[in-house]
């Protein structure tokens, strides 16, 4: 009987200790569904914060929210841990050399650019009190950053990426900013009025070219000692992350972003590598490129020009682009396609054929005569065939009277005098009080009435660019 009674007593304890690990088993699987709701992970981190509206990638990008309020400057904050911000400063002093030890003159003179980005960091970035995580965060620039840098200044130009550590966070994979993944913050670098990056782009984009977005923001930026204002800047929107999904029905097609001597377009001078690919990155096919190459300079542009017009306008955008050089050349801007070989983007519209359409970029140079030569004169005398998209066109009776319409447009459209100079006034009374209180170290201005100096000369150079235009076509 004894013996019975210790076999029952073994059986219950196994019972027991198999209803325990079945309950420690159901534990388990709570925990991992909880761990799955994108809250945190094994790493811990908090991101209470985060929503669909404003942290998913399943809503479209808020435009409202981020870009489309004239009326506004907006804010927004960046914070760095001290060590990753010391990285990003150890990093700028290999690219560029020592902060603040002169040279890298501005708009181009003086050189000194870097082969390479500087390097992405992690930041938490706040906005109208919500935080996003693990942020990555760079400085950005060519001559901007080169002479901002070397020059003392911290106002230097950012770009945000929000799911560029998401390998290392799985929690914030595929994080957005109300539906956008990349931020540009430009620094307004050599323009004193802070205007002209915005003005440009609008100008575009109301003249029916593709154009980014743009708002104004104040940033500050913390990085260990509490937020420092570093200025007002431009947001600007990336081509690649929104631009072709808005203002084309798909992002299917090639983007390009040219940069190097084949950007010219000039005969022989084709290169993959002065092409780079911001989509289809990993398709090596560049013939639509090498088709403009082609077509532009065949034979046939002399022999048969009526022919060489039709098998160029299936390839290229040839409209859009005329009207992009019209607008570009009455409000005037130097550091493009006419004089420096950047500042571009090409899209394959699969609206039109996946007719390549140019998009302008980097409007801070434009509105005024500029350097390097100085923008181009509306009848592009002195511009020769290493600038063939310009010469071989404007050579071609059709595709000049094309041009001078679209000049004609622009100068009572988008940049009528009156109407452009409501607009300075307008965006200059709405920022001016961001850009005076910006701080010695943290500005490009010597004394704060150098804004409206600027602004002043916006208004004249607007008077004088009707003036110009009126001569031209008369």
């Amino acid at each position: 009987m004894t013996l019975f009674k210790n076999i029952f007593k073994i059986i219950l304890i196994l019972l027991l200790v198999l209803v325990s690990c079945s309950k420690d088993d159901d534990l388990v699987e709570v925990n991992n569904d909880d761990n799955s709701d994108n809250n945190s992970d094994n790493s811990g981190l908090d991101i209470a914060d985060w929503s669909i509206e404003t942290h998913s990638n399943d809503v479209d990008p808020n435009y409202a929210e981020v870009y489309d309020d004239n009326n506004l400057v907006r804010r927004i904050d960046l914070v760095f841990d001290p060590k990753d911000w010391e990285l990003m400063l150890e990093d700028m002093s290999g690219l560029y050399g020592t902060f603040g030890q002169g040279g890298g003159g501005p708009g181009g003179g003086g050189g000194g650019f870097a082969d390479e980005n500087p390097i992405f960091r992690p930041a938490k970035v706040f906005y109208n009190g919500v935080e996003w995580y693990k942020v990555g965060a760079r400085f950005k620039g060519n001559s901007s950053l080169s002479f901002s840098w070397r020059n003392g200044v911290w106002k230097m130009s950012f770009k945000l990426d929000f799911d560029e550590f998401e390998d290392e966070f799985p929690e914030i994979e595929n994080q957005r900013f109300y539906g956008f993944k990349q931020l540009s913050l430009k620094n307004n670098f050599d323009d004193e009025s802070q205007l002209r990056e915005k003005v440009a782009s609008d100008i575009f984009r109301e003249s029916g070219i593709p154009s980014p977005r743009t708002q104004f923001y104040e940033v500050f930026v913390d990085h260990g000692s509490g937020p420092v204002y570093f200025g007002l800047y431009t947001m600007v929107e990336e081509p690649d992350d929104s631009l072709i999904k808005s203002q084309f029905s798909n992002n299917d097609g090639n983007l390009y972003k040219p940069d190097g001597n084949g950007a010219t377009f000039s005969n022989g001078s084709f290169n993959q590598n002065h092409f780079i690919k911001q989509t289809n990155e990993n398709e090596a096919d560049w013939t639509d490129i090498q088709s403009i190459f082609s077509i532009l300079h065949s034979e046939n542009r002399n022999t048969n020009p009526e022919e060489w017009r039709n098998n160029l306008e299936s390839v290229f955008n040839v409209e859009g682009f005329l009207n992009y050089l019209a607008v570009n050349t009455v409000i005037q801007n130097w550091d493009t396609y006419g004089r420096m070989t950047h500042n571009y983007y090409l899209y394959g519209n699969p609206d039109n054929d996946y007719k390549l359409t140019w998009i302008p970029w980097d409007n801070n140079e434009s509105l005024r005569l500029g350097k390097m030569g100085g923008s181009l004169p509306l009848n592009f005398n002195g511009v020769g065939n290493n600038w063939p998209l310009i010469r071989y066109l404007y050579n071609d009776p059709v595709y000049r009277g094309v041009y001078d319409e679209y000049v004609s447009s622009v100068i009572v459209g988008a940049f009528e005098t009156s109407h452009i100079q409501s607009v300075y006034s307008q965006y200059s009374n709405l920022i001016e009080s961001s850009v005076i209180n910006e701080l010695e170290g943290y500005t490009f201005l010597e004394t704060p009435g150098d804004f409206q100096a600027a602004v002043s000369i916006l208004n004249n150079h607007a008077q004088n660019r009707s003036n110009a235009v009126n001569n031209y076509l008369n």
